[in-house]
């Protein structure tokens, strides 16, 4: 009899066991159904790339506006106001200091500009645009190195580096392979100190002898040996792993008056400019360039709104992105100049750039009056946001292809 019981004991047992497995087994079998290869595996948060519109979409108005947004080191400095930044040299900045930094929390711009008074020699800056490059905002950090007199590091002679006489020199003649040879090596050595931008080459045609503020900056005063040279130097730039930036559109090469100080007007109309001006830049937006900077000249004959091409919307929305279909970044030429500073207020050039389709406000006299503008700008309906969030989109996608 206990024999028996212990049999059935056994059994019973056995039995159990027996259920366990066939329910671990269905429910295996009813997991694997309903799953496949095909399925999405979900990344962890740390390993998820952001795409660029899940990012703007993370960004708040203020930190888009401030991305749009490249100045001058000096203008974060708590100090500076409209009128020292008009005599900025005078406040030079060369090294990031603690109150700098607090001020870039609050103003996260997207940009810095190097002027020769920041630089003074190869070990100052590789420190200077390694703290830069730190601050929050992912800046990208720019600087006129064209070459010849235009040249904020080669020019300084702290730093040994070869020199030519001048765009004009080297590619006048057409020896394109002389000019790339030279922005590979401007290219090489903006690297080898940190910097990502070039605000060069300079497509502009040099066409009036009179104009000074050009005149040998250019590469010829013939429109495509411009643009060829232009596009060589560019693609050097790049081969180096430095953005390059085409500039002044929509030409600033037959004025007779420097826009540093005031008005320039150029008289062409523009199926005058199509055949001469704007082949450069055509080239390079049939090329996909991904920047270009505009020039604050008057084009009465051109267009109809009376402003100067970095405030006018008819020449850079509706001619420069419609007409000749460029379709990356547009940087204005330096707020603070004459041409500008002298007509606008700070707040007025401000909305007026964005409104016209610029997607780099460059050096403002104020970054704080600057922001506070564009803010409200967008807040009572002048400006839409959306306005605003094609251009961070543009100069985020930018960042990303120099990998920053």
């Amino acid at each position: 009899m206990e024999m028996k019981q212990k049999k059935l004991q056994f059994h019973k047992s056995a039995l159990e066991v027996l259920n366990m497995i066939v329910v671990v087994v269905v429910v295996s079998l009813v997991f694997t159904a309903c799953s496949s290869d095909s399925d999405p595996v979900l990344p962890d948060d740390d390993t998820h790339e952001l795409t660029i519109d899940e990012q703007v979409s993370q960004m708040s108005l203020h930190q888009k506006i401030c991305q749009m947004i490249f100045v001058r080191p000096e203008a974060m400095l708590a100090s500076m106001d409209e009128e020292k930044m008009r005599n900025v040299k005078n406040y030079a900045v060369t090294a990031v200091t603690e109150s700098m930094e607090k001020m870039n929390e609050q103003y996260p711009v997207g940009g810095f500009v190097l002027f020769a008074h920041n630089i003074t020699d190869s070990a100052q800056l590789v420190r200077f645009t390694t703290r830069l490059h730190a601050l929050e905002g992912t800046p990208m950090l720019c600087v006129d190195e064209e070459g010849g007199r235009v040249a904020r590091i080669a020019n300084n002679a702290n730093f040994g580096l070869s020199r030519f006489a001048s765009c004009y020199a080297i590619g006048h003649e057409g020896d394109y392979t002389l000019v790339s040879a030279w922005a590979s090596y401007i290219g090489s050595y903006l690297k080898r100190y940190g910097l990502d931008v070039d605000l060069a080459p300079v497509a502009d045609v040099w066409t009036n002898a009179a104009n000074t503020v050009i005149g040998e900056r250019a590469f010829s005063s013939d429109p495509d040996t411009a643009a060829h040279a232009a596009w060589a130097y560019y693609q050097a730039l790049a081969a180096e792993g430095i953005q390059g930036c085409y500039k002044h559109f929509p030409g600033h090469g037959d004025t007779d008056a420097d826009s540093h100080y005031g008005y320039a007007e150029s008289f062409q109309t523009w199926a005058e400019m199509l055949t001469c001006e704007i082949k450069t830049f055509q080239l390079g937006i049939d090329n996909n360039i991904d920047m270009i900077m505009t020039a604050h000249i008057l084009t009465p004959n051109a267009t109809s709104d009376g402003l100067p091409a970095s405030l006018s919307r008819e020449m850079l929305t509706d001619k420069l992105r419609g007409e000749l279909g460029f379709q990356g970044v547009i940087i204005t030429d330096a707020l603070g100049m004459g041409a500008i500073a002298n007509e606008y207020t700070v707040e007025e050039a401000a909305v007026k750039a964005v409104q016209a389709g610029v997607d780099i406000v460059l050096m403002p006299l104020s970054l704080q009056r600057t922001v506070d503008a564009i803010t409200t700008a967008v807040t009572t309906g002048t400006i839409p946001e959306s306005r605003i969030n094609e251009s961070v989109k543009r100069i985020l996608t930018l960042k990303s292809k120099r990998s920053l």
